[in-house]
Formats: structure tokens, sequence, C-alpha cells
């Protein structure tokens, strides 16, 4: 029996299967929802992985099979299972920890985080911390105050030694690297990304400044809204695709592929417009400047230094190129160290890993005006620099979000770092963030006011 040495699929079905790679990553336009669940989806505990059955036994049943082919391979409630696996699904390169040993995470945990009690936004009911935690699918959850343990969770696909897809999180990582590079000289900040990437002198991108990258206030003629089905996001969900294309499918074939391709629409600088691309084309400007790939420098530069307990990794597509709009994965305690690192001007175990510069950088945030123009209500007074979301609240809080609940959370004036991993029904952050942004306030608010530990 000959071997096939290529599989096809039918269009319909390759392009919703491609399309899922990029969308367990996209925080989308305000409003948009991807991989949008029924009205009514079935609660936290009964959606759970485990209770479901999903790719237990040897070999699962074929109905409690997700293959990477599948076309809901990231749809509720299969995405509850996927979210943690998906280097069994797809190509990963890996990001190494080092020799090391890991850096202790001293830990005090406190009883009474459970009951805390706040109030979502646009409602008057109140909610208690463990009942958000179910409200919004969470998978693992620790929180850090001052460098201590004081609440650490984890439930459907997640285990402490387990990993988990950050999502959007991915691209405030690859912010924190350019913006390292900058204060480092690496980088002019004012530089054309034609001047540096000859490839894409001739695309939307070429006459775009590292900034304007870096702040998603490029001026590209992409949309990422899957509602609409001749949206550009599905041609880079094709190209970056690690599945054999379509019969008579002749479109780009890599990320840097695609970016070739994009076209100017407004001018730079004048609006924020989240769109993956962004970071990806600052992930090959990162490439080209250092001669290394995003996961090879994030290992260099922060991984080998931070103290992490594991091995973290990304999905690449069929040239290998990390994605780094959207494909990492970690453990949750990692996580919370890279915030720890953050939390501390960028010091981790005595060594000065990030230039305190870059962080200062993020955390005074970017044009609010420019930001406003993209129309997040949940969202006022925010903006958005190095590809962190800065609130500029009282606190300076600031954070990296990512779809389906992933976020990390920092505030200074509390000296507070929460880490989460979720896999909630909506992708959209819209979904959550009523639930989210006070129960993650009103915790800083409480430990900022108990004893020093």
């Amino acid at each position: 029996m000959a071997i096939p040495t290529r599989l096809h699929f039918p269009r319909a079905q390759w392009r919703r299967a491609a399309a899922c790679t990029l969308l367990g990553a996209l925080a989308l336009l305000p409003g948009a929802h991807a991989a949008t669940a029924s009205a009514a989806p079935p609660d936290a505990a009964a959606s759970d992985p485990g209770a479901l059955g999903w790719m237990q036994g040897f070999p699962p049943p074929e109905a409690k099979r997700i293959r990477y082919t599948d076309s809901d391979y990231f749809a509720f409630p299969k995405l509850r299972w996927t979210a943690c696996h998906f280097r069994q699904l797809m190509p990963t390169v890996g990001v190494s920890r080092g020799p090391g040993a890991a850096a202790p995470l001293p830990q005090r945990l406190d009883a009474a985080i459970d009951a805390l009690p706040f109030t979502p936004l646009n409602t008057r009911t109140r909610m208690t911390w463990a009942q958000s935690l179910q409200a919004n699918y969470t998978d693992g959850i620790i929180v850090l105050h001052d460098g201590v343990v004081v609440y650490e969770r984890y439930a459907g696909c997640l285990q402490p030694d387990g990993q988990h897809g950050a999502m959007s999180v991915t691209k405030s990582i690859t912010g924190l690297l350019g913006e390292m590079l900058v204060a480092e000289g690496v980088l002019d900040e004012n530089d054309t990304v034609g001047a540096i990437i000859p490839e894409l002198a001739r695309s939307a991108f070429g006459d775009a400044t590292v900034r304007q990258v870096l702040e998603m206030t490029t001026a590209l003629r992409y949309s990422e809204d899957y509602a609409d089905p001749n949206a550009e996001v599905w041609q880079y969900a094709a190209a970056g695709s690690t599945l054999p294309p379509a019969p008579g499918y002749s479109g780009p074939r890599s990320y840097y592929d695609y970016l070739q391709t994009v076209q100017k629409q407004g001018r730079h600088g004048e609006a924020f417009g989240y769109k993956t691309i962004n970071t990806d084309t600052l992930g090959w400007i990162i490439a080209r400047r250092t001669g290394k790939p995003v996961s090879t420098l994030l290992s260099e530069r922060i991984w080998t230094r931070l103290g992490a307990e594991q091995d973290a990794y990304y999905t690449v597509d069929s040239s290998g190129t990390p994605f780094a709009g959207g494909g990492f994965n970690a453990g949750l305690r990692d996580m919370a160290r890279l915030g720890q690192l953050l939390l501390q001007d960028g010091r981790s175990n005595g060594e000065q890993v990030v230039p305190a510069a870059a962080i200062a950088r993020i955390r005074a945030g970017g044009d609010r005006r420019a930001f406003a123009k993209a129309g997040y209500p949940l969202l006022p007074g925010w903006s958005y620099r190095g590809m962190w979301w800065v609130s500029h609240n009282a606190h300076g809080t600031y954070m990296a979000r990512g779809v389906h609940g992933q976020a990390l959370y920092i505030d200074p004036a509390a000296k507070v770092v929460i880490a989460r991993f979720g896999s909630h029904p909506v992708a959209g952050n819209s979904a959550n963030d009523p639930t989210t942004l006070p129960a993650f306030d009103a915790l800083a608010r409480y430990l900022m006011a108990q004893p020093t530990r």
C-alpha cells in the first residue's frame, strides 16, 4: 500500500482548522467574539475536560479524540483540553529554562481570599473571589504579594507541573523583548520597519516606525473580524498553518510571507488598532536585529535567568517561525515569576535581567487619545505601550491580556502580581472583564491593607 506524501482537506475544513491556530491567540476587536459558544454554554464544572473524558484512554474512544485536523479542535468545550496540550497537536519550538535550580516561591496562603466580596461591572449583585473563578472558567490562578504566594488554584486541564497557552499574553512578552532592545540601543524606536527589514519596505509596514509597531498605531488594511468571511485574518491563518494547503491554494506559506502582502489604510500614528500582525512584525524585527528568533532570545535573556521551573514553548508556522503574536505556552508559576520580575523593575535573583528603563517605558503608557479611538468601553482612560495594556489608575496597574481569560496583572502600588490561565467559552475579553477587573482590583486593595508579609 502506497503511503501518501501529502494530505489534502476540503477548502472550508482546511481554512477553519488553520484559523484555529490564530483563533486561540487573538484578542480581537472590542466586543468581537471568536469561537463563540452558544447562549448558555455548560458551566465550568459541567465542561471540565476530565468530566467530559477528552483524550482519556489508550487510545481514547473515537468520540473523545481531539486532532489538529479537526475544524473544532479549539472550539468550546474542546478548547478546555486543547489549551493545555498544544504541543501534542502541532509543531513547536522550545524555550529552555537552562540547567539551574528553580527560584523558590515562598508561600503564605491566605484562606480568607476565597470569601473576598466585590461587585462586577454593570451590576449591583455582589460576588466572591471563589465564585469569580468558576464564572471565568479559570484553569489556574496564582497571586503573589510582595513576592510571596498568597493564593494558588488549579482546575480544568491544568496542574502545577503543566503548561497552558498564554494566547495574546504572548504579545506582551514579545513587546517586552522589543522594549529591552530599545532601552539597550539595539533598536531605535524612530527607525522605519522598511529600513530594518527591506522585504517589508513596500508593505504597509515599510514607513511605520518601530514605536508605532510597539504601540499598534500602524495603519493597516487588515481585519480580525471572524464574522466576516472576507476578513484578512483568514489569509493570515492560512499562511501560518502547518497543515497541507487546500487544493489550488497559492497564497503565502508563512507569517513572514504574509506580512509582505499587507497594504496600508490611513496614516500611521493616529489611532490604536489591535492587530496581531504588528506583533509578528516586531518578532521579525527582533530576529533580524539580534540574529535570533524570539524563542531563543527569550530563553537567553529572561527564561534562563528567571529561575523558571519549566521550559516553555512556542507554536510555529511551516517554516519554523515562532508565533510571536500568540503561540507562547508556559507553566503558571513561571508566569508569576515573570510578573514579579517586572514588579521588581527588572531585577531577579540579585541581577538586573531587564533594563529598568524598558519597564518604565511600558508603565508610562502610550497615547490615550489614540487608544480611545479604538472603542474599548470597559477600559476607559487606558492606553497601550510596548504591547502591554496600561490602566493609568492610581496604583499604576498594567496587564498582559489574552483571549479566553489569560492574564498577567501587575499592581506596583499594592506589590501584587496575578497570573491566570483560563478557557472561557467566549474568546473576547469583554466577556470576562466585568468580573475580572473589579475582582483583581479588590484583591489588590485587600492585600495592600494586610501587614507586611
